[in-house]
């Protein structure tokens, strides 16, 4: 893998606390020997009821991708998850662009 390429990572179904170890060990590997890049992007658009399990694992993500130098970006925010992401503080996470596309749904 090119260091330039994105990691994309798809975060789905319904997120319990314990898929948080599992998802941090998946981005791990995928991470592992890769340095520095283009960010990491997280595609959410299959998750089924965000949940703060949800929020935890992507705040946890986040700072793992941060620790290897490459920013974390959301891909499919929809507008519960991005709700309750804009609750945690952590509404940055999802781009301009996703926050326009939510905040025409409802």
């Amino acid at each position: 893998m090119d260091a330039s390429d994105p990691i994309v990572l798809v975060v789905a179904g319904h997120v319990t606390p314990d898929d948080v170890p599992r998802l941090r060990a998946e981005l791990a590997g995928r991470l592992y020997g890769a340095g520095p890049g283009e960010a990491v992007v997280c595609e959410v658009a299959g998750l089924r009821r965000p949940n703060l399990a949800a929020v935890d694992v992507l705040a946890a993500l986040r700072l793992d991708a941060r620790r290897q130098g490459r920013p974390l970006r959301l891909r499919g925010v929809g507008r519960e998850l991005w709700l309750l992401l804009d609750l945690a503080g952590l509404a940055g996470m999802a781009g301009t662009a996703e926050r326009e596309d939510v905040a025409g749904e409802g």
